[in-house]
């Protein structure tokens, strides 16, 4: 099953029916999406993992567009310090390559933050497994079929 597919089947799944839109143009960056899709740049859920230094485990943030994360704030919010991960940490530990991290769909466990700052949004736009793929969705919703914790990480 492709990436892209892992992620319709996911989004079905948690009772989500959003249509997967696919692209000539990389959507790779939250620019590049946001110029692909027509909408502003802070409506893209951009998908920005970080290793847990303890723990080891898979930190994802689905942060606005324009934002920056905080990483002490993020630190302090899931309780141990964090670093960047790379690409084999992003590909092994959640089945998507960087540039195609989706909020769902994900091939091992992942601690998920939403940043408060997409709450603000009638709609945003979320990478659906692959670089030039992205689905449509509400705050809401995003929330509702991820679980992860809304949380004030913007630098």
């Amino acid at each position: 099953m492709s990436s892209v597919e892992r992620v319709r089947s996911a989004l079905t799944a948690a009772g989500l029916n959003a249509e997967i839109r696919e692209f000539d143009a990389s959507t790779r960056t939250s620019a590049e999406a946001a110029a692909a899709i027509g909408c502003t740049q802070a409506q893209i859920a951009k998908s920005l993992v970080f290793k847990a230094k303890d723990s080891g485990k898979a930190v994802l943030v689905i942060a606005s567009g324009t934002n920056r994360v905080d990483e002490k704030k993020l630190s302090q919010l899931i309780g141990e310090k964090i670093g960047k991960a790379d690409a084999d940490f992003v590909r092994a530990e959640t089945g998507f390559a960087i540039g195609g991290v989706a909020p769902v769909g994900h091939t091992g466990a992942v601690t998920l933050l939403i940043d408060a700052d997409l709450q603000q949004f009638p709609e945003i736009w979320a990478a659906a497994g692959a670089p030039n793929a992205v689905f449509r969705l509400t705050p809401a919703e995003l929330v509702g079929v991820t679980g992860g914790q809304v949380a004030d990480v913007k630098a």
